[in-house]
């Protein structure tokens, strides 16, 4: 078995897609493509039937991906003890993130790999909290850094931080002054809102239904850099975010915010494992070092966080 073959298959298998992938790697469809195939010639049948929206697994395809990721990870397994018993640590670690953990976390965990196990290397995935809860149950991912709404109570969660919730704006708005703001006060507002699937969407649509009252969407986007600009240069629109998204344009004083009360609309943070199949000893360095940098922090995402949150009154 070639390794960057049975890689490359898989992922092609978890995305569903070969555009995707290729984009992905940053290469053209066509040489994806090719790879594919020549990985379906050497295993002597078709592995994926082409649709008109990607490519699904044929029943081979199945069978082969379903053995492939066992001898994935134990190949990547051996290959880390021998390194290890070389006095080397090597090996890919795939990171999925919600955008949130994107700065400073990243960074601050790369440089460290690079001072003390550059011979670790990170493969990271940023999107949203269902598509990252796919990719890891999937095994596209091997740990992820997420939201949930409940504290994790088992051995596959690991609790990072808290954050509780701010309805954003531009400087000098006057609802926002203040250091907390009922929920309540969100009805009738323009807001920039997620857009459905979310479970965030569907968490403040739900807190707004408690209250009586739906929602104003003036907008619709997944993506907080787009949420956070509308919001920087738009008069009388606002949007509902989590502290770790907008701690820099707090300190720019590009945004205010207030945090948001009754209810307290808090998600957890945390590092979610798999639920099946035994880390790799890169990534369990790679997972103790996530900890221990939001531990330093305070139990948070960012240095410098717990001190403009608690300005913000959280």
């Amino acid at each position: 078995m070639h390794l960057p073959s049975v890689k490359l298959f898989l992922e092609v298998a978890e995305a569903g897609s070969i555009s995707k992938v290729a984009t992905r790697r940053h290469t053209v469809q066509s040489h994806i493509s090719r790879q594919i195939s020549e990985f379906e010639a050497a295993l002597g049948g078709a592995l994926f039937r082409r649709t008109g929206r990607g490519v699904t697994l044929t029943p081979l395809g199945m069978r082969a991906a379903a053995r492939l990721r066992g001898w994935l990870q134990e190949t990547e397994q051996l290959q880390e003890t021998l390194r290890a018993e070389a006095g080397q640590l090597w090996g890919e670690v795939r990171l999925g993130i919600v955008p949130s953990a994107a700065h400073p976390l990243m960074t601050h965990l790369f440089d460290w790999l690079q001072r003390e196990h550059p011979g670790i290397r990170l493969n990271i995935t940023e999107a949203q909290g269902t598509e990252l809860d796919a990719l890891l149950d999937g095994g596209a991912v091997d740990i992820a850094i997420l939201f949930r709404f409940a504290r994790p109570a088992g051995s596959d969660e690991r609790l990072l931080s808290t954050a509780h919730s701010y309805l954003v704006s531009r400087p000098g708005d006057r609802l926002t002054l203040a250091p907390t703001l009922e929920f309540a006060r969100l009805e009738g507002l323009q807001l920039v809102l997620p857009r459905r699937p979310s479970h965030w969407r569907d968490a403040l649509d739900d807190a707004a239904h408690s209250h009586g009252f739906r929602l104003t969407a003036a907008a619709e986007a997944d993506s907080l850099t787009v949420q956070k600009e509308l919001v920087a240069h738009a008069p009388g629109l606002y949007s509902v975010i989590g502290p770790y998204s907008i701690d820099a344009e707090l300190r720019q004083g590009r945004l205010q915010a207030s945090r948001l009360i009754n209810p307290d609309l808090v998600r957890h943070v945390v590092l979610a494992l798999p639920k099946h199949g035994k880390l790799t000893q890169a990534c369990r360095v790679v997972s103790d070092a996530i900890e221990s940098l939001t531990q330093s922090w305070g139990q948070q995402l960012s240095p410098g966080l717990l001190s403009t949150a608690q300005q913000l009154g959280a």
